[in-house]
């Protein structure tokens, strides 16, 4: 099998007719059709290109509906009216099984008793909690309380909030500089006053460093600086494994910085992107899926593509580099 890395896509797409090129552009458009919430438009594709085949006719479409209509049969009652109120009644509880209801609100075999009559509308006479505490206690329904009973509500979880970053800044980056061996992984995540000087520091001290393989510089407000600096460390070091510069101030120049030092890095295995400020737009995702298409070390990308294209090519290459480490296990 041939390359994918060699095939030439613009000149596949210039040797496309336009009849060809509408199509390709109707089969990549995304498409959500369980969002209930988003438009018709944007649920499924177009399908309203056909001409008409004739005049639009509204007092002939009205006739066509009331024919329908009429020619329809009508449904037969499962329970007929009679207008009387004796007997229990059986009425729907949100999917749950016909159940008899008394006049009390309490449920035909329950303590309520009563004249029976016909409740209608009134669907949470009982809830889905209520119904199945009673199976599961009785092995039958017996709603005792009646219409006025209250559900309460499962009691509010109060969860801790998350302990701030114990790093010291100052002196992680001292160990860095003096290439700590026991210094293995650098976590800055969530601490948002340190300075961009230090930052770039860091990254400074990193293109000499041998023993750090994870650097973790999340949430950190790092802006195209920082970035720019990054791209600089990729080129000169050989040690780092695991890159993670997610939620950040980093534009699309910032970007392209990093993604072009990545062309002559063979050793990061993790990069991690996702979540900047600005969206980083078509062309910083073209270059990501080009850099990982001539990239054999990265396995895993963290990245939330836009386009369908780059997306493919992006998970084709980490499929490609993912099933190299597997041969290369296997002999």
């Amino acid at each position: 099998m041939s390359d994918p890395r060699d095939i030439d896509e613009d000149a596949i797409l210039k040797g496309l007719s336009a009849e060809e090129l509408d199509k390709l552009e109707y089969e990549l458009q995304e498409m959500d059709p369980e969002n209930a919430m988003l438009p018709a438009g944007f649920r499924q594709r177009d399908q309203t290109k056909k001409g008409p085949t004739g005049p639009f006719d509204r007092e002939a479409l009205l006739q066509h509906l009331e024919k329908q209509a009429m020619e329809f049969p009508d449904r037969e009652d499962l329970v007929p009216f009679t207008g009387e109120k004796k007997g229990g009644t059986l009425i729907p509880l949100m999917g749950l099984p016909m159940i008899p209801i008394t006049a009390s609100g309490g449920l035909v075999g329950g303590e309520h008793s009563g004249k029976e009559v016909a409740i209608l509308g009134m669907y949470t006479l009982m809830s889905n909690k209520q119904y199945y505490d009673a199976l599961g206690t009785t092995g039958t329904i017996a709603n005792t309380e009646g219409i006025n009973s209250v559900v309460k509500p499962d009691p509010f979880k109060i969860y801790p909030e998350e302990p701030p970053n114990p790093t010291n800044v100052e002196e992680t980056l001292e160990r860095i500089n003096n290439n700590d061996s026991s210094l293995t992984e650098v976590n800055l995540n969530n601490i948002k006053d340190i300075p961009i000087p230090t930052l770039i520091e860091i990254f400074e001290a990193m293109k000499g460093n041998s023993h750090v393989e994870f650097l973790s510089i999340a949430a950190t407000r790092s802006n195209d600086p920082v970035a720019r600096a990054c791209a600089e460390m990729l080129e000169e070091n050989t040690f780092l494994q695991s890159l993670n510069i997610e939620s950040n101030f980093i534009t699309s120049e910032g970007m392209m910085a990093i993604i072009k030092a990545m062309g002559s890095n063979a050793t990061l295995m993790e990069l991690k992107i996702d979540n900047q400020r600005q969206k980083l737009g078509d062309s910083v995702e073209m270059e990501i899926a080009s850099m990982l298409e001539n990239n054999s070390s990265i396995l895993k990308f963290g990245y939330h593509f836009t386009q369908q294209g780059p997306r493919a090519r992006a998970a084709m290459a980490i499929t490609r580099n993912n099933d190299m480490i597997r041969q290369q296990r296997l002999r």
